[in-house]
């Protein structure tokens, strides 16, 4: 076993005295070690039941006759963090992440590994790891929130984002804000809603590196606690397998899993942490594979923020599985792959059916006959630019108008929060790419804000940075190369004509070739705003959201 490097034989009497230090006995010793990464901590409501959820895992371990061995993890609140200088930290948590996980499996070499992350940055962060690590390991996620109810009407955290606007365009109350921000979180779990968390969750599910369940159970239901014990058990068993996360997370079974992201409409930082988990299993994943299989695959789920229905009538309605073997009906699912059941997708998928066909649409009733996602290219985004199709409004499918310039978040949030913005403008926020935030500040404040002000069937907003998973309508982000690298995003005058095309897949700027040279003639990038610690050395090393964001 990989775990003898560390207990077996007689120059290993030190090592096992402080096992013995912690408590653990010979015979605990003799079996499998899985490493159990617990990301619990007291910030991310995600992860605050997390203790209980380890525990189970735990228990499974011990059921299939292994020893579990828990350390813990980091996690940021992408809530919490949101608009302001913590936002920055983010999406660069998501290497420490990984690179915390792999340190501790490769320092202490368990023989296996059970993840349970839940949110934003953990879920890919882990995933990561376990492709790089490649040892038998299982993913069990926390589970997703329950939806609020404010007055008869379901709320979540984006109704909080949204009715700040409301209240500034008068039209709703302080106090009635008040009111919602105290229904929107009704349970612990991944914030309700096919933001990105959920997204990824779904998704890890989806690449046959969780059990079926994970995904869409919520964080609160009984069955979250016994499907954690199936994966703790799990865990044991891969190992007795050996049965590689690579074996699993094929190229096929990326594209499997973007199949599902454009049938549910997942967030838009799909595109940022699929490649990246690819990144890491060795498997090449360009961009234009997103189009190719959103082309083909329709968006069969109305998924909260731009639809009514929650993961809770997701799972009910026969969540991951139901939609997989629906998807299968149309040539794009490769049922003969392994996953961390040790039985193939098509196996897995022999029980699942739609129990309700007004959450999960059939085939041949779609919302949209294209996925969830698409990404534009032009010559404002050379190298590709991300929007969550199917949360925008028809009319602003295709748009045109008068750029409006913010070098910052923070600028744009205020100009229209203050009435700056009219209808039919395109607000540019630029220097919040990877290297110029730093750290592709996640931007769900101004986008909130023009739903709240009622502008989001006028206005549409483009960006380096990146949209929360909880963004509806036309907001396009990772504009690549972002601003920090002399990308055409950096060039844009005020005033200058932006045009959206989405179902053409273009994002242009009407500006003539010669003015571009020549504004690039003059061009200089902004001073980095932050010059030392983590974020600097991350800065330096990012690459462009185009790749992931991944760290090289």
């Amino acid at each position: 076993m990989r775990s003898d490097r560390m207990k077996k034989g007689l120059e290993r009497a030190p090592h096992r005295a402080l096992f013995k230090a912690i408590g653990y006995t010979d015979e605990e010793l003799q079996r499998p070690l899985i490493g159990v990464a617990n990301s619990f901590n007291e910030i991310i409501p995600g992860h605050i039941h997390l203790r209980q959820i380890t525990d189970a895992v735990k228990a499974g371990i011990r059921m299939a006759g292994g020893t579990p061995v828990e350390f813990g993890g980091i996690g940021v609140c992408d809530g919490i963090a949101m608009n302001h200088l913590g936002m920055r930290y983010s999406l660069a948590s998501r290497e420490l992440i990984a690179d915390s996980v792999e340190l501790m499996a490769q320092a202490h070499p368990f023989d296996g590994l059970a993840l349970v992350p839940n949110c934003d940055k953990i879920t890919p962060g882990m995933l990561m790891a376990m492709l790089r690590l490649n040892i038998p390991a299982i993913a069990i996620t926390g589970g997703p929130m329950l939806t609020g109810d404010w007055r008869g009407q379901k709320v979540n955290l984006i109704s909080v984002f949204e009715g700040i606007g409301q209240v500034k365009a008068g039209n709703m109350s302080e106090a009635e804000l008040y009111e919602i921000e105290n229904e929107s979180c009704p349970t612990c779990g991944s914030c309700s809603g096919m933001f990105t968390a959920n997204s990824m969750n779904c998704l890890a599910e989806a690449m046959g590196l969780a059990l079926p369940g994970s995904g869409t159970i919520p964080a609160i239901s009984a069955a979250r606690i016994r499907l954690a014990k199936v994966a703790g058990a799990q865990a044991v068993r891969l190992v007795k397998m050996d049965l590689r996360p690579r074996d699993v997370a094929t190229l096929s079974a990326f594209k499997n899993a973007i199949a599902v992201d454009m049938a549910l409409g997942c967030s838009t930082n799909t595109v940022l942490h699929v490649p990246a988990i690819a990144n890491e299993a060795e498997v090449d994943l360009p961009l234009e594979i997103f189009n190719e299989i959103s082309a083909k695959t329709p968006h069969l789920c109305s998924m909260i923020p731009a639809g009514p229905h929650s993961l809770q009538e997701l799972d009910l309605a026969g969540g991951i599985q139901a939609i997989i073997r629906e998807l299968d009906k149309l040539g794009v699912i490769d049922t003969n792959l392994k996953t961390v059941t040790g039985s193939t997708v098509g196996k897995n998928i022999e029980q699942a059916a739609i129990n309700n066909m007004d959450v999960i649409h059939p085939v041949t009733d779609p919302y949209h006959k294209e996925g969830g996602i698409a990404i534009l290219y032009g010559n404002l985004a050379t190298e590709g630019a991300v929007v969550k199709q199917s949360a925008v409004a028809p009319e602003m499918l295709r748009h045109k108008g008068p750029a409006r310039i913010f070098n910052s978040e923070d600028d744009a949030y205020d100009a229209i929060l203050n009435n700056k913005i009219k209808a039919g403008d395109v607000i540019v926020i630029r220097y919040e790419g990877p290297r110029g935030g730093p750290g592709m500040p996640e931007m769900l404040s101004p986008t909130a804000a023009v739903v709240g002000m009622g502008l989001d069937k006028d206005v549409a907003l483009i960006t380096d940075g990146r949209f929360s998973g909880g963004t509806k309508g036309a907001a396009i982000g990772h504009v690549s190369p972002e601003a920090a690298d002399g990308g055409t995003i950096g060039l844009i005058e005020e005033g200058d004509i932006i045009n959206i095309d989405i179902p053409a897949r273009k994002l242009s700027l009407q500006v003539t070739e010669q003015k571009l040279d020549q504004r690039r003639s003059t061009w200089k990038p902004m001073e980095p705003r932050i010059t030392q610690g983590y974020l600097a050395r991350y800065a330096r090393q990012v690459s462009s959201a185009s790749k992931g964001a991944i760290v090289t």
